[in-house]
């Protein structure tokens, strides 16, 4: 009995050895290469504290001039208005082509110009008081937010000047001043502060592990065909499937120790970002995920010949995949032809999960669509990288 029950099971437990022989000799050969070592741990410690902390979405720091041609009690209360850390007062100019000069030559981001008569013109309260603003839009993602913040400035400096009409003594037997006001409340989920940090430094974990998921694997494949070993390989008893296969657990398993120091040793303790949902949800996502970047790789590495083509490559590939899969972009905001093409990146798929168990504490019930679309393009990537393999040294 014993015998006939363990007959069917020895085919299993020696394909499953060989797979584990081979994920052995995979990761020992990544962790011999000290440079590709080096840049792993880096990508996934050092460059995303350096990306949490160092990069903000936010304005700071803009130098902002003033030409004040009214001179009066408003005018300066709204110049000191623009302070730090938002806007630098870069001063004051006597001319507005002074202004001008200074945004030539990029010695000031914005000039704000207040015209004669404002003071005068609120007080009246019979016509709109205008001013200008001109801003040096070389860099776009600036040029957009700095009107944002002076908008908002200016909207509160008119607010407490209507309150202050609106309190001040009238004579007997004037009415009172009707001034209409909007109030608007707004409520923010799952990032109440609008911290861009928390964005930023998973963003930055999102790209890094695409590039060291597509790298790891197409490096060690294509170092096996420049050292001859391949060949060995393929006469000895282990199919094109397993040695894929161990290539890809090799990977994964790395690049989920990377990412549980990048959550638990940075992210959390160092950057404050949350996380909601449930962990071995995520990291079995991430596995998925890594599964199929690998697949990616392990393919690309079919039709390279040596290691300076695998990294030009995975500029290649990746560049592309973080900047158009809504990592840094959203898909709402392209041109609806690439928003489509969107969906056929595992990426794509990967941000609505991690974003959704980071920050929602989302589960499967909400998450299902991205994960069978995970799984539908892990196998046919991982398909067509066994096509391809038995292709070319079958």
């Amino acid at each position: 009995m014993n015998d006939r029950s363990a007959a069917p099971r020895r085919p299993l437990t020696l394909w499953i050895r060989r797979v584990a022989v081979l994920t052995q000799k995979d990761l020992k050969q990544l962790l011999r290469d000290i440079p590709l070592l080096i840049f792993v741990v880096y990508v996934f410690t050092l460059d995303i504290y350096v990306a949490g902390v160092g990069m903000t979405g936010d304005l700071l720091n803009a130098k902002l001039t003033v030409h004040d041609a009214d001179h009066s009690q408003s005018s300066r209360e709204l110049s000191y208005r623009f302070m730090l850390p938002y806007f630098d007062f870069a001063g004051e100019v006597t001319r507005p082509v002074h202004g001008l000069d200074l945004l030539d030559r990029g010695k000031t981001m914005m000039v704000l110009d207040i015209p004669a008569r404002f003071d005068e013109t609120l007080r009246n309260g019979q016509e709109t008081a205008h001013l200008q603003l001109q801003v040096d839009a070389s860099n776009v993602a600036l040029g957009y937010l700095a009107p944002s913040y002076v908008e908002r400035i200016i909207g509160y400096f008119s607010q407490d000047y209507a309150q202050r009409v609106r309190m001040s003594p009238i004579s007997s037997g004037d009415p009172p001043p009707v001034i209409a006001s909007i109030d608007n409340r707004t409520r923010v989920f799952f990032n109440t502060n609008l911290n861009g940090h928390w964005f930023n430094a998973v963003g930055q974990w999102l790209t890094m592990m695409t590039v060291v998921a597509v790298l790891l694997p197409a490096a060690a494949f294509v170092r096996e065909k420049e050292r001859g070993t391949i060949e060995q390989l393929l006469v000895s008893p282990v199919t094109p499937f397993q040695v894929m296969l161990s290539k890809v657990i090799a990977t994964t398993l790395l690049v989920l120790l990377g990412s549980a120091a990048s959550m638990y040793a940075i992210m959390q303790p160092l950057i404050g970002v949350p996380f909601r949902g449930d962990a071995l949800l995520f990291f079995a996502l991430n596995a998925l995920y890594v599964f199929n970047i690998s697949g990616l790789g392990l393919l690309m590495a079919t039709f390279v010949r040596n290691q300076a083509q695998v990294g030009m490559l995975t500029i290649l590939i990746s560049a592309p995949m973080t900047m158009l899969s809504g990592t840094w972009t959203a898909p709402e905001s392209m041109p609806p032809w690439l928003a489509e093409l969107v969906n056929w990146s595992p990426l794509h798929h990967f941000i609505e999960c991690s974003y959704g168990i980071i920050f929602r504490g989302a589960g499967l019930d909400v998450l299902w669509p991205s994960v069978l679309a995970l799984i539908g393009l892990g196998g046919a990537l991982f398909g067509m990288c066994v096509w391809r393999f038995r292709r070319q040294f079958g």
